[in-house]
């Protein structure tokens, strides 16, 4: 079992929170953990960027948005019960880490991570 077992509960209630749209996505993003070290809630959180990002091809293809609630309901059910995401998984989402949109804690912390963060990226777009 894992460190994060409260997080991961946490994190299976916001999920399922999204996909029977007792929330948005955004109030979502604003609930879930902190500064996480997780790779679990990591890959989570890339999930529901994803999901979020395809609501337009949801609302055309019936299909498409099964598939996507069903990968929602998986991922909550595995995060519910304490247990690591399939590794496959999380190494999907891992060349979006970098960019990762993740909030960090409210405070003076918080706030230099996000700084320093943004100030990475801004130099990477230049290398490109």
């Amino acid at each position: 079992m894992s460190d994060f077992i409260s997080d991961r509960k946490t994190v299976a209630n916001i999920l399922r929170s999204v996909r029977i749209r007792r929330c948005s996505v955004r109030e979502a993003m604003l609930a879930y953990p902190k500064d996480t070290k997780d790779e679990s809630l990591i890959a989570a959180y890339h999930a529901l960027v994803h999901y979020e990002a395809d609501e337009d091809i949801r609302a055309r293809d019936a299909m498409y948005r099964q598939e996507q609630d069903d990968y929602i309901e998986f991922l909550a059910d595995v995060l519910d019960s304490g247990e690591n995401l399939p590794q496959n998984i999380i190494d999907n989402y891992k060349q979006y880490y970098d960019t990762a949109p993740i909030l960090h804690q409210d405070n003076s912390q918080g706030f230099m991570k996000s700084f320093w963060k943004s100030i990475n990226l801004g130099f990477r777009k230049d290398e490109k």
